[in-house]
């Protein structure tokens, strides 16, 4: 079973510079593979004009059901408020139980407290690739909120992709 997970993951798996590279709807497929990946059913990509907010609508292992935006941006940008409340919308009009934020970038520090007080899971870049080198979706919201890189890492992406 153990050399199975392994297998998969490898098969799926994508450097987050194979990421940066990736239109909208491949970075949106690739998040709704890593959610079938760890057990989660009823996967489906919605994500265009008219989504309503949702980019992947699906259940979780346990039955709850979720609601995911995606946002494949350059390094150096971050997520403002604006974006989560957007989701907070989606979560509502989707009568989801979870909802998920998953972008290549980060967040602002006032997004990054919206996020948790709204109880929205925010996956930034270095919680994308936990994610997709293995590391479940439900084993992310336990540092929800936290480990954002540093500001070395900060400086080189606006270095290397301006901002």
């Amino acid at each position: 079973h153990r050399w199975r997970q392994e297998d998969a993951v490898a098969a799926g798996r994508r450097t987050l510079a194979e990421v940066d590279v990736m239109t909208g709807t491949e970075f949106e497929e690739l998040v709704a593979g890593l959610c079938r990946r760890d057990g989660c059913t009823e996967v489906r990509r919605v994500g265009g004009a008219g989504d309503n907010g949702a980019d992947v609508l699906g259940r979780l292992p346990d039955g709850r059901t979720m609601v995911v935006q995606c946002k494949r941006y350059a390094p150096s940008r971050a997520i403002p408020n604006r974006e989560l409340r957007d989701l907070l919308g989606a979560r509502v009009h989707f009568r989801a139980d979870v909802a998920v934020f998953v972008t290549t970038s980060r967040f602002t520090g006032p997004s990054e407290r919206f996020a948790v007080e709204h109880d929205i899971l925010a996956v930034h870049r270095d919680l994308l690739g936990l994610w997709n080198d293995g590391a479940s979706l439900t084993s992310l919201a336990g540092v929800n909120g936290r480990g954002q890189g540093d500001a070395r890492h900060r400086t080189r992406w606006k270095q290397a992709y301006g901002g």
